[in-house]
């Protein structure tokens, strides 16, 4: 059951609440707001992000809610991307506590807390250091687009071996060449999904962009992450700073990866 003092949905008081979106989607979701008689909040319109600093472990945010601006709120998040989803999550739950603009915002500390407390697993999820090793979901090339403006924001990597595992379906090659400029090397292999690119196959895509002398492969997830240690140790005569290694391509990858990594 819908709670008695909560705003019903199909009446002008449910708020209908959506991030940044392309136009065309846009006129699409705002059209359907309209049928359902639905007050609509948009991300850089009625809520969004002020102000985001990087800091460390995260990021030190700005926000505007539907009730107001929420300042000095540390998320433990890497990437614009959380700063966006951030946003969204602060204006629902305003929208679902019935606040706006003409009601008292939320308590300032209380939203500060939770966002602290925010955890994202997988999501360039630190997972050991000495060389840094980073867990990502990414699996397309919006998603990958977003991982590496983040890693070049906030990660001062000068050397960074990715282990990539994809499903035969993914636009490869997308993903390839988002990483190509940011990568050293590539160490091409599997995961246990049956939908899994065979590690050779996924080989011969990364050879494409990134030519064959920066590529290796392994059919084996463990094997693979083995091999971007050595790579990333090869060479660290001055220290592991700024060198880092990427695991990423698909969400089992990064699941396969945690169970092996992190305790």
């Amino acid at each position: 059951m819908w709670p008695e003092d909560m705003p019903q949905p199909g009446t002008r008081q449910f708020t209908q609440w959506f991030s940044q979106q392309d136009p065309e989607v846009q006129k699409i979701l705002l059209e359907r707001a309209v049928e359902v008689d639905a007050a609509v909040a948009r991300a850089g319109s009625e809520f969004g992000v002020l102000e985001r600093e990087i800091a460390v472990g995260g990021q030190l945010l700005k926000l505007q809610g539907l009730g107001g601006v929420y300042d000095e709120i540390f998320l433990p998040l890497h990437g614009a991307h959380q700063a966006q989803n951030a946003a969204v999550a602060l204006a629902t739950a305003e929208a679902f506590l019935g606040a706006s603009a003409n009601t008292r915002q939320l308590d300032p500390e209380v939203v500060r807390e939770g966002f602290a407390g925010a955890t994202s697993p997988g999501r360039l999820e630190r997972v050991r250091t000495a060389p840094t090793m980073l867990l990502d979901a990414a699996h397309n090339p919006h998603g990958m687009t977003a991982t590496v403006k983040a890693l070049t924001e906030e990660f001062p990597f000068n050397r960074l071996v990715v282990v990539l595992a994809t499903l035969a379906d993914k636009d490869v090659t997308g993903m390839l060449e988002l990483l190509e400029p940011i990568t050293e090397a590539v160490v091409c292999t599997r995961n246990t999904s049956p939908r899994a690119m065979p590690a050779e196959r996924l080989g011969d895509l990364a050879a494409e962009v990134f030519g064959e002398e920066r590529i290796r492969v392994e059919p084996f997830l463990p094997d693979a992450i083995e091999t971007a240690v050595a790579i990333a140790e090869s060479d660290v005569e001055g220290g592991y700073a700024g060198v880092g290694i990427l695991i990423t391509g698909s969400v089992i990858t990064v699941a396969d990866a945690r169970a092996l990594l992190v305790r």
